[in-house]
């Protein structure tokens, strides 16, 4: 008895002394706290003058680790460092995450800094910390308003957690880089924007209009253009590092030898004609500065940061501004096809989603904006456009609709306020959604469909559809899809395209579908290739990258990477 006595009591000693190391371990810092309150009471949203953006982050942060400091190691502090002076090559402003502040206090050589502004600096570290770590992971911007600034998403791992662990194992640059999307387009287009970066500061021609130059022609511009495909690397460097005065020797202004296949390759890279002849287009392309060749990229480096870690192992991708498809089979692109996308006016809007099923001689319902501004005019300049295009009419919608005859109906009287009928076209030749369309519904009822009329995609800028996405080659497309998902085979399939009615295909296994808008980014060959930036996106997101952070950052779970 008085042995399990003696024992209880020993326990009993152990327990008070464990508990008194744990509180004393987790003995909170005054000043923290202190500064935390005054944070939240009086709205401030500085410290001696650095601006704060994660308050509720560095609350959370501060509260699970009992209010003590966390930037004790002079390592963790120069990691940090180190991560915001790179993060230029993301795209991203190293000024935002108080680069001068923090560079100011790690290469200090006074460590003697008093209780209180210890205090305030470790709350700068973790800021800035936290806030390149979201913006790395997430993007700066708000994808869907553009506005800089923290949008608030699901996420498995909220960030201030993995800052405790950085500064437990000393890994804080690592576990930055860690945020950045893991596609390797990612990297290799940060990596070209570091190159183009060691163009910055030097003269960059800027060629007059002018002839055209035709291959054989002498022009005094050909050594200027030379130099500049040699400096973005499209051609083998001189054997000495020439200026763009230093040769004007007849010989040199000719538009011969490897200049042949360079220029188409410029061209291509750039989504003109590779006809060789260098004109107005080409002149352009040449005219770009390398700074506004950066700029495009750190809109470009945004738009990876929006998007989830994984496309996954199969996924269809559609690049809006490459007027583009590619299948992508096991991590391995399969298939490669010409696209046409949404004008201007009626743009292919950027989601992602997923194929669910394949519809074979689909109708087409005619979205109503579309029945206003486009079949309404010509219905009341030519009332057998109806007919000849085999639409059939409905009045009201729904099990309600009734089937009305065209020619019962005076178009003439009808407006945009008063148009109470449905147009659907029939399955045939000259439906406007081709023989197949590809269904993942969504809010914004887009999808991709075939066309009768193949011939637009010969154009060069193929931004002629009312947002939906037409493919050049639809049925390879369609056969891919089936064959590897489903119980459908190339004789079922040829079947169904016989039928005069819709058929229904659905996949097993519904593949992602991501539609995207880059208008820059390394081929398989190192070369960048830039697009034109036809909806006029680029400047606003990069206007936008440039501003100030608004906004008080939010650590909550995301959960779509």
């Amino acid at each position: 008895m008085q042995d399990a006595e003696s024992q209880t009591n020993i326990k009993s000693c152990l327990l008070i002394i464990m508990l008194l190391a744990f509180v004393q371990n987790a003995q909170s810092d005054d000043g923290i706290i202190n500064r935390l309150e005054i944070l939240q009471s009086d709205h401030s949203d500085s410290i001696q003058g650095t601006p704060l953006h994660a308050q509720d982050a560095l609350a959370r942060f501060y509260e699970n680790r009992h209010y003590q400091p966390a930037w004790s190691s002079p390592i963790a502090r120069y990691e940090l460092v180190q991560a915001i002076d790179r993060v230029a090559h993301d795209g991203l402003n190293p000024a935002d995450y108080h680069q001068d502040a923090l560079h100011d206090i790690v290469h200090s050589s006074s460590d003697d800094a008093d209780r209180t502004l210890s205090t305030e600096l470790d709350l700068i570290f973790t800021d800035a910390f936290l806030l390149l770590a979201a913006h790395l992971r997430d993007g700066k911007v708000n994808s869907q308003t553009l506005q800089a600034q923290w949008a608030v998403h699901q996420r498995q791992e909220p960030l201030f957690l993995a800052l405790e662990q950085a500064l437990q194992d000393e890994t804080v640059f690592q576990t930055l880089q860690s945020f950045k999307p893991p596609a390797p387009a990612y990297q290799k287009l940060s990596n070209y924007r570091y190159q183009l970066s060691g163009l910055l500061g030097r003269p960059w021609p800027l060629h007059d209009p002018g002839p055209t130059i035709h291959p054989g022609d002498s022009d005094p511009r050909i050594p200027a253009i030379r130099q500049q495909l040699q400096l973005l690397g499209n051609l083998p460097q001189a054997d000495h590092d020439s200026h763009y005065s230093a040769t004007n020797t007849p010989e040199s202004q000719r538009y011969a030898g490897s200049l042949i296949e360079a220029i188409p390759a410029f061209q291509a890279r750039h989504g003109l004609e590779p006809d060789g002849l260098i004109g107005r287009k080409t002149l352009q392309a040449l005219n770009t500065l390398p700074i506004e060749r950066i700029r495009q990229i750190d809109a470009n480096l945004e738009r990876w940061r929006w998007l989830p870690d994984s496309l996954g192992d199969t996924y269809v991708l559609v690049n809006i501004a490459g007027y583009d498809m590619v299948l992508v089979e096991d991590g391995e692109e399969v298939m490669h096809q010409r696209v046409i996308v949404g004008d201007p006016f009626r743009q292919t809007p950027v989601f992602s989603d997923r194929i669910r099923y394949l519809v074979f001689n689909p109708t087409w319902t005619v979205p109503r904006t579309l029945m206003i501004k486009d079949q309404l005019p010509k219905l009341q300049a030519d009332p057998s456009y109806l007919s000849r295009m085999n639409f059939k009419v409905y009045k009201g919608w729904g099990a309600r609709r009734v089937e009305v005859a065209p020619e019962e109906i005076d178009w003439n009287t009808l407006t945009a306020d008063h148009f109470p009928y449905q147009l659907i076209q029939q399955p045939g030749p000259n439906n406007s959604l081709g023989q197949v369309k590809f269904m993942f519904p969504n809010k914004h009822a887009i999808y991709l469909h075939d066309t009768p009329g193949q011939y637009h995609f010969s154009r060069e800028q193929r931004t002629i559809s009312s947002g939906c996405i037409r493919v050049e080659r639809p049925f390879e497309l369609a056969e891919r899809l089936l064959t590897r998902n489903s119980s459908w085979t190339k004789d079922t399939i040829r079947q169904a395209r016989q039928e005069k009615e819709p058929v229904k295909a659905i996949l097993d296994r519904s593949v992602p579908v991501h539609l995207q808008y880059w208008t820059t980014w390394v081929d398989k060959s190192g070369h960048l290739q830039i697009r034109k930036d036809v909806y006029g996106r680029d400047r606003r997101l990069v206007d936008a990258l440039r501003s100030d952070f608004k906004g008080n950052l939010q650590l909550t779970p995301r959960s779509h990477r």
